[in-house]
């Protein structure tokens, strides 16, 4: 009986009476990772997904971190500050595609696609509207895991990256157009804001979201008379309590909305769907009773544009003129100002890499990350996003049963 006694003793010490699943989660052991940085190959995109403070907390923590050769010299952070970080400078792309985990910006072109390796993780954006069906057999023929950043949750329902990132094209969507406004030759010579003496410039910001928002604040804060409209009260009520002032808000009707672009210096149209095209809230008819030398700044434009007269342009020829209103169309605001764009998109990724390596693999992050497991659109080359597969009439499965496949 005493020995019994001894037994059960022995066996609630060391197990501490933990279900099975609980003791499979104690015992995980940390693993080292390779984390790879290409450079990004599209010449709009400036930013790098980790910068060189990162890079060295992940080798500090026992990873291993290739950076590809002038990586990060757009944004700013030279080849040197890597190294001195402690990560490790290579020559071609090739060295870069042999890591654990890819880390870009952009989703991988073609070219980029054959460099990846068989059971890799690919973390990047994903532009599923920019994409092809072709493209995801490519990546599933890699059996890779692949995370879309853009799709990542956290606890509360909401897109961590997409909303830093967000607040970051906000506040520049105001800087660009007190630009092209103050222009003598694409705006009206005049200064955003307000100034005594002077009637306050007039701001119209279609999207009540992050970006409408920060961009609310931004104009604000130079003096400009603002008035948002959404198709959400909600948003609408939640942004005003947000600044905590009272705004011109309303909910979008063509004869309101005319009346407010008829006396517009600027509008921001920063109306998002989640997946899909994106709404087209002003006619052409509308753009051409605007003011001459109005500027309209299309954050949605990566999703077909709010503006009927829209159409996508680039860094290096960002806008045009049409019914001379000046359009500014780019798809990637962000990389504008690629420094700041790339601290934020490093201090979200940084800790999910460690995380990575201390749960022991993706794998097992995944399974202990609801929020993460969003972001995932295929699971070792399976296709697990649902509108993917209905876009593309691709075959659909489960995440969370093929994860309890690929348990053992």
């Amino acid at each position: 009986m005493i020995a019994d006694q001894n037994n059960i003793f022995k066996f609630s010490h060391s197990e501490k009476l933990m279900p099975q699943e609980e003791v499979l989660e104690t015992n995980k052991e940390k693993r080292q990772i390779s984390i790879g940085l290409p450079k990004e190959i599209s010449p709009e995109e400036k930013r790098i997904a980790l910068v060189p403070e990162a890079a060295g907390l992940l080798v500090q923590n026992g990873h291993n971190v290739f950076i590809e050769s002038s990586a990060g010299t757009s944004a700013h952070f030279p080849d040197h500050e890597y190294s001195e970080a402690g990560g490790q400078i290579v020559n071609s792309p090739e060295e870069v595609y042999k890591s654990d985990i890819i880390l870009k910006v952009t989703p991988p072109a073609d070219n980029e696609i054959e460099l990846i390796k068989n059971k890799q993780t690919l973390i990047s954006a994903l532009q599923v509207m920019s994409q092809t069906r072709d493209y995801f057999s490519k990546l599933s023929s890699k059996k890779i895991t692949a995370i879309a950043y853009e799709l990542i949750q956290d606890k509360t329902g909401s897109y961590p990256v997409r909303r830093l990132l967000s607040e970051i094209v906000g506040k520049e969507a105001i800087i660009i157009a007190a630009q092209y406004l103050g222009n003598q030759i694409h705006g009206r010579g005049s200064m955003l804001g307000g100034f005594p003496g002077i009637t306050p410039s007039e701001v119209v910001i279609l999207g009540a979201g992050t970006v409408g928002e920060n961009a609310t604040r931004a104009a604000l804060g130079l003096g400009a008379v603002v008035k948002i409209f959404d198709h959400s009260i909600y948003r609408l009520r939640r942004l005003q309590d947000n600044l905590n002032t009272k705004l011109f808000t309303s909910i979008i009707q063509p004869k309101v909305l005319l009346k407010s672009l008829r006396t517009a210096d600027v509008v921001i149209g920063a109306i998002h769907s989640v997946y899909g095209k994106t709404q087209c809230i002003v006619s052409e008819e509308m753009v051409r009773q605007m003011k001459p030398g109005a500027v309209i700044i299309d954050v949605s434009i990566d999703q077909g544009g709010c503006f009927e007269t829209s159409h996508m342009t680039n860094h290096k020829e960002p806008v045009f003129k049409k019914y001379d209103v000046t359009h500014y169309c780019v798809t990637n605001i962000a990389s504008c100002v690629p420094h700041t764009a790339s601290y934020a998109l490093s201090n979200f990724f940084t800790p999910v890499l460690l995380k990575i390596g201390e749960e022991g693999g993706v794998d097992n992050m995944l399974r202990g990350d609801f929020g993460i497991c969003k972001g995932v659109y295929l699971f070792h080359g399976i296709l697990t996003n649902r509108y993917i597969s209905d876009l593309y009439n691709l075959p659909f499965q489960d995440i969370e049963l093929l994860m309890a496949a690929f348990r053992g």
